[in-house]
């Protein structure tokens, strides 16, 4: 009889300490017709979604308290934010036609645990190697994010002998300036890209002008191909060191095709580059 006792006794606080450790999580729908903004206890230091079909955006300037959740029709995923004391929230996330509900006020009650009882240097630590492995990851889904929408900054564009090589969009995000590139070749033969490079020009003041070209290296590239058919389009993403410009300097984005002729120089005002969406 004690025996039994005890082995029930046992049953209980096991059951009892793995419902403890569960954490059922909530779940937060959203489309992409609608912005579903959620309002934290404390501001917004880092943003993570499971999945490309869903975007959370936020301030990376300066933290403030409100985030921005969209999505894409697809499978459900999970959406992880840390706040500036090292609290952590987590959430389901799901696509869904209609919503019913747009703004979410997050109670400190949600956090599921901080991230500080590990000791401060081992944060650091740990914080870099996850900023490391996950920046690719972040750049290939806010590239995809951008290509989708179908947000333009002006008429950037220049034609040679049936291609045409134009800039949709430049958007800044955190410390990067995001180059939204389109190549059209509307000819009867394939482009073979060579390369497409972006470099600052500078015009030399004095009795002898002259430019100065410099070579700006990407931190990323999306969607680069090696080769355009004829009568494709094709539409990429360069992402660059945030960087801005003088009246004297202006962007050049060239174009060079591989065996052939058909090359392309592209100038983008220092207004572009400046002002940003």
């Amino acid at each position: 009889m004690k025996n039994h006792l005890f082995i029930s006794a046992f049953i209980l606080v096991s059951t009892f300490t793995k419902a403890q450790n569960t954490i059922v999580l909530d779940t937060i729908y959203a489309n992409d017709q609608k912005n579903v903004a959620l309002f934290f206890p404390e501001p917004i230091r880092q943003g993570i979604t499971g999945s490309d079909n869903f975007v959370f955006t936020y301030n990376r300037e300066k933290e403030q308290h409100l985030g921005l959740l969209q999505a894409k029709p697809g499978k459900e995923s999970n959406l992880l934010v840390v706040n500036r004391d090292g609290s952590v929230f987590s959430y389901i996330i799901k696509y869904k036609e209609r919503l019913s509900k747009l703004n979410y006020f997050i109670p400190m009650s949600s956090s599921i645990g901080n991230e500080r009882p590990i000791a401060n240097d081992s944060i650091k630590v740990a914080n870099s190697e996850f900023s490391i492995a996950n920046r690719e990851h972040y750049y290939k889904r806010f590239c995809s994010y951008l290509l989708d929408r179908k947000q333009r900054i002006g008429r950037i564009k220049k034609r040679k002998e049936g291609v045409a090589l134009s800039v949709e969009n430049i958007v800044f995000d955190k410390d990067g300036l995001y180059f939204l590139i389109q190549i059209k070749n509307s000819s009867s033969l394939d482009y073979d890209l060579n390369f497409l490079n972006l470099s600052i020009e500078t015009r030399q003041k004095g009795k002898k002008k002259s430019l100065q070209k410099l070579y700006q290296g990407p931190l990323f590239q999306y969607n680069v191909p090696s080769r355009i058919a004829k009568n494709e389009t094709v539409r990429l993403v360069y992402v660059l060191p945030k960087f801005s410009l003088s009246n004297e300097r202006r962007a050049v984005l060239e174009l060079n095709e591989k065996g052939g002729e058909r090359n392309i120089i592209l100038s983008i005002s220092h207004r572009y580059i400046n002002n940003p969406n």
